[in-house]
């Protein structure tokens, strides 16, 4: 990815509050008219879920939902199919109010290292347990999201599609920190050149389009994300510690975008938008960065999915986004 690669100044994470498709498209376009999102909305019940949207979108694999959590079957069931039906719903309204857009617009999916950390094997272990599951996983999910966009672009010819990844159980993967179906131990730690090109792998899947890899999880491996071909990293901004100041430090001077969540995802008082950014204001001094960098290296986001929300704190969330944007661009210093 090109390092003079522009994304928008604010977006939405994925994840929304309630269960009304044509509501949450409405408020992802209204918020953010240069960067929508195809909302995700778990409330609605399993397969509308992250895991279960993914799971759906598999291509020869199949999903479906035990006690213990997704598993993966022999074929195609209700679970499968309802997580079909709704992405076509969302993906129906989504089009309903993008009629003639054009410009930026993101979609998301569980990226492949959380999805083997989640979906079960037939044994109960999770797909993690078994490296070959963990290669057909990844190349299930790849076919699965280079048909998912496609039939974007069809619907929204105009848009530029930006594809998140998903992956918050990342770090419990490189770490060793993946429990097993007992719970008494856990999964080895991934060797970390394997879990780079098992990303690299399906963020090549959108050829010639930016892909963001998004953990809100402590520690995000920003120089791992980068080698892997991402070409923005989305995370937790109140996680940050000073431990991580030469990797964002590194990201920024490569041209990797930052998408610092800024904004909490549960119902709290909102400081003024000028507030809200104030935090990556400090970090940009201290890192001796040029501050007309801001604007052109950050995308303010919420901290995560906004699906824990109220619906009225998540309009009020991404609205605050957008203004906290354009409070870093008037007033970088």
């Amino acid at each position: 990815m090109t390092a003079d690669l522009r994304f928008a100044p604010a977006t939405g994470i994925g994840s929304l509050p309630g269960g009304d498709a044509r509501e949450a498209a409405r408020t992802a376009t209204g918020s953010f008219e240069d960067f929508p999102f195809l909302p995700e909305l778990p409330a609605r019940g399993p397969g509308a879920d992250m895991i279960g949207r993914t799971a759906g979108m598999l291509v020869e694999l199949y999903a479906r939902v035990e006690p213990s959590g997704w598993r993966i079957g022999d074929r195609p069931g209700r679970d499968t199919k309802r997580a079909r039906s709704w992405l076509g719903e969302d993906l129906d309204a989504l089009e309903e109010f993008t009629q003639g857009y054009e410009g930026q617009l993101k979609v998301q999916a569980v990226g492949p290292w959380t999805l083997a950390a989640t979906l079960e094997l037939r044994n109960g272990e999770v797909a993690l347990s078994d490296p070959g599951a963990c290669r057909d996983l990844a190349g299930s999910l790849a076919e699965g999201l280079r048909l998912h966009l496609e039939e974007v672009r069809r619907r929204i010819p105009g848009a530029q599609i930006v594809l998140q990844l998903d992956e918050p159980s990342l770090i419990g993967v490189l770490r060793g920190q993946v429990r097993s179906a007992s719970g008494y131990r856990t999964h080895r730690a991934v060797d970390r050149q394997v879990v780079e090109a098992g990303l690299r792998d399906v963020v090549g899947v959108h050829a010639g389009g930016p892909v963001v890899v998004h953990s809100c999880a402590p520690d995000v491996p920003f120089a791992l994300l980068r080698r892997a071909g991402a070409a923005a990293v989305s995370f937790d901004f109140s996680l940050l510690t000073e431990r991580d100041d030469d990797a964002i430090g590194e990201a920024v001077e490569g041209g990797t975008r930052l998408f610092a969540g800024v904004v909490p995802g549960t119902d709290t008082a909102l400081s003024d938008p000028a507030g809200s950014v104030m935090g990556v204001r400090t970090l940009w001094r201290r890192l001796g960065l040029h501050p007309g960098l801001l604007a052109e290296a950050v995308t303010v986001t919420p901290s995560c999915g906004l699906a824990g929300a109220s619906p009225e704190y998540a309009r009020k969330a991404l609205a605050h986004c957008a203004q906290a944007a354009r409070s870093l661009a008037d007033n970088p210093e």
